[in-house]
């Protein structure tokens, strides 16, 4: 269940949750449909909190919404499918 709203933040090219003026993010390089996913900074105050899972689903889950192939360069969001194979299918095979 999501706790946080996910924002795409166009201009730093990274998608956002905004913990009480502090930020979350998966930063990205978008490319025509398919979007890499290179980074992923969760500040150390919410770290082990579960933050950076909420934060990869809500973003595989606007990929998959949006039609996006999923490139995972960050070693975080390739763990996270890796144990969760449902998101498999966006990953992008070229």
């Amino acid at each position: 269940m999501q706790k946080h709203k996910l924002t795409d933040n166009t201009v730093e090219k990274r998608y956002e949750f905004d913990l009480n003026g502090e930020t979350a993010a998966i930063e990205y390089i978008r490319e025509s449909d398919v979007i890499t996913l290179t980074h992923t900074f969760v500040p150390e105050t919410h770290q082990g909190q579960g933050i950076a899972a909420e934060l990869t689903e809500a973003v595989l889950t606007d990929a998959r919404k949006k039609g996006l192939r999923v490139i995972p360069r960050c070693s975080y969001v390739a763990q996270y499918i890796f144990s969760h194979p449902e998101w498999e299918e966006i990953v992008f095979r070229g």
